[in-house]
This record gives C-alpha cells, sequence and structure tokens, in this order.
C-alpha cells in the first residue's frame, strides 16, 4: 500500500500529560466537590483513550449524572487552560519525527478529548504546523472511529494508517477500515495491532517500507 496520510492519537502516542491533567483536574474538584479529593496520574492511566463521559462515571460514580457532567466540563475547561501553559511530557524526538514525516506525509490527531485540548497542545509546544487537520468528540459527538473517517474524508485520504496505543484506538482503527500501528511505549495493549513501534523513531523508517 501506498500511505498517503498518518493519523495519530494524542496521549499515550505523541505525548503524556497525565500530571498537568491530574493537578488540574484536582485543583477543579477540590475547589468545586470534594477538598480532600485528589485525582492521580494512577487512575488516569486506567482511563486513557476513553470518552469524557465515561472517565466521568469511573471518577465520580457517587454524583448524580448531571452534577458529574457539570464537574467534568468545568475541569476540561480549567485543564485545556493549564496544559497550554504547562505544556505535557512529549515523546523522545517527537519534532525530529515529525518534521521528517511531514516531508513526505500529510500528519493528522484524532484523539478522544475535549474540544480545545489538541489545540493546548499546539500552543504549549509550538507543533500545530505539522498538521494538516485534527478532530475529536468534543467538536463532533462522533466516536474515534467516526472522526477518522471524517479526517479522512474531509483531505481525501485513501490509504491512510492510525498510530496509537490502547485497545480502543486499534478498535476505531478497524471501525475506520484503516491499517493499525501501535505505539509500545505507550499506556496500552492491543489484541493484534497491524504493525508495531517502540518508540517514534522507528516510525518513519515503518512507513517507507509500507
Amino acid at each position: 500500500m501506498a500511505v498517503d496520510g498518518i493519523i495519530f492519537d494524542l496521549d499515550g502516542t505523541l505525548w503524556d500529560s497525565r500530571k498537568e491533567v491530574a493537578e488540574s483536574w484536582t485543583k477543579v474538584v477540590q475547589d468545586r466537590h470534594d477538598a480532600k479529593r485528589e485525582v492521580t496520574e494512577e487512575e488516569l492511566t486506567g482511563l486513557m483513550g476513553l470518552q469524557l463521559p465515561e472517565i466521568g462515571d469511573r471518577l465520580f460514580p457517587e454524583l448524580d449524572a448531571e452534577k458529574r457532567k457539570e464537574l467534568m466540563d468545568e475541569c476540561c475547561v480549567y485543564e485545556n487552560d493549564y496544559i497550554a501553559e504547562k505544556g505535557g511530557t512529549l515523546y523522545p524526538e517527537l519534532e525530529e519525527v515529525l518534521e521528517k514525516l511531514s516531508r513526505t506525509y500529510p500528519l493528522y490527531i484524532v484523539s478522544n478529548c475535549q474540544d480545545g485540548y489538541i489545540e493546548a497542545f499546539f500552543e504549549a509546544h509550538g507543533l500545530g504546523g505539522y498538521f494538516k487537520d485534527y478532530e475529536n468528540p468534543g467538536r463532533t459527538g462522533l466516536p474515534k472511529s467516526g472522526n477518522i473517517k471524517l479526517v479522512m474524508e474531509r483531505n481525501n485520504l485513501k490509504s491512510a494508517v492510525y498510530v496509537g496505543d490502547t485497545k480502543g484506538d486499534e478498535d476505531a482503527a478497524r471501525g475506520a477500515g484503516v491499517p493499525f500501528i501501535w505505539a509500545a511505549y505507550g499506556f496500552g495493549q492491543p489484541e493484534n495491532p497491524d504493525y508495531r513501534i517502540g518508540s517514534l523513531a522507528e516510525l518513519p523508517g515503518l512507513t517507507e517500507r509500507l
């Protein structure tokens, strides 16, 4: 196959923002809900790849649906500003890899995040220029597979690949009908990825062989 686009997941694939997300959510939760409650990086690790309503269900089962949604909305608004200022931990050689790949392929992001989160990633680290388009359920209401399809349709992609780290990413790639490249350095364990990379630095060599 001749790859005509590379679509990336964000968390666990391009960066790790668990520390900053945990800090920002803890601030909101303690101010608005429970002064003693702390949201930890460990809690977030087990929730990576889920959509926000499901994350809220698991983190705050004691709240009714309306209050849980209000709290999650407040967490996300504060998180976007916090992330844009603080940034996260970029995986090794990220910018070098993006620069190299972008010479040959258009690059995209599809993440299960709130609207504004991908923009905060761009703002914090100045990497937005490498990506032609991006999408998330916070903006479209679609599942990840639907957002992959949407980005492909919008950009006339016929032979894209999806790079992610979780089984949810693998399922989304299958649902969108594209090959799945497992970022094995991330947070998840898919069942049967089409390809595997142990670091971002391995991605250019892999795509050249596809």
